[in-house]
């Protein structure tokens, strides 16, 4: 396998890639932008996507309505609302009337997708968004964003439960990633996870022979819960998005 070297002067970095660094666009919409000729550089209008900057030194503008219909959102989900809608005619009847998903709950937000999946019996934060980049950068493989969960059980939280659930659980056959695992209180722990694997922490916890009674997701990355309530939701600005990208 070859190694791609940069054929770049030492310091500098392709204009599409510090875009992207930026939250202003992926990659892909960057060089599209460039290509477009809507991004300058120090003043001069710059249509070379592999165009060398000094990320901190030079300045890059990119044209106001380039980045106008971007949004983000983050949302309390209320238990009992599914992330996206089961289909089916028996769940329609059941849930006739009733608020069956997010985008039922928040009306406003329809145009947006959630980034990641919250089960119907949790709670708490996740991201609704029509940034492409963004969502990426929160479900890739690698993603150094941690998100942080409180739950409660039935039984009692043993040192030996907590110890294996830091280490890691065999699920499916794969061994989930090491966690940061806190007791709480008798019944309760906080766990903070870099993955997203289905029902996780309910399997993890089964794995442990604990019931969840309550799982609440009190962060993502730097986002945290605060005096959010359920059905509460408020605009992430550039700054947020910038950090959950880089």
């Amino acid at each position: 396998m070859k190694t791609l070297v940069s054929t770049l002067p030492k310091g500098q970095e392709r204009l599409e890639r510090a875009i992207a660094h930026m939250g202003l666009a992926s990659r892909r919409e960057a060089k599209d932008l460039i290509a477009s000729g809507q991004v300058k550089v120090n003043g001069k209008v710059i249509r070379e996507p592999g165009y060398g900057i000094m990320v901190g030194n030079d300045t890059v503008d990119i044209k106001g309505e380039a980045l106008e219909g971007k949004e983000t959102v983050l949302v309390y989900k209320p238990r009992g609302l599914e992330t996206n809608s089961t289909t089916g005619p028996s769940f329609a009847k059941a849930t006739a009337g009733k608020a069956k998903d997010l985008h039922d709950y928040f009306p406003k937000l329809k145009h947006l997708a959630p980034i990641g999946r919250l089960d119907k019996d949790s709670e708490g934060l996740i991201i609704m968004s029509n940034d492409g980049s963004l969502a990426r950068a929160l479900t890739k493989e690698d993603s150094h964003i941690g998100k942080t969960y409180v739950v409660t059980v039935r039984e009692n939280v043993t040192d030996e439960a907590m110890q294996k659930m830091s280490r890691g659980i065999m699920l499916d056959k794969v061994k989930t990633k090491a966690a940061v695992v806190k007791r709480l209180s008798r019944t309760s722990f906080s766990i903070v996870l870099h993955e997203g694997r289905k029902h996780q922490i309910r399997r993890m916890c089964d794995a442990c022979h604990l019931n969840v009674e309550k799982l609440l997701r009190t962060s993502i990355g730097h986002l945290t819960i605060g005096t959010m309530k359920p059905g509460a939701m408020r605009n992430l600005i550039l700054d947020d998005v910038e950090r959950l990208k880089s």
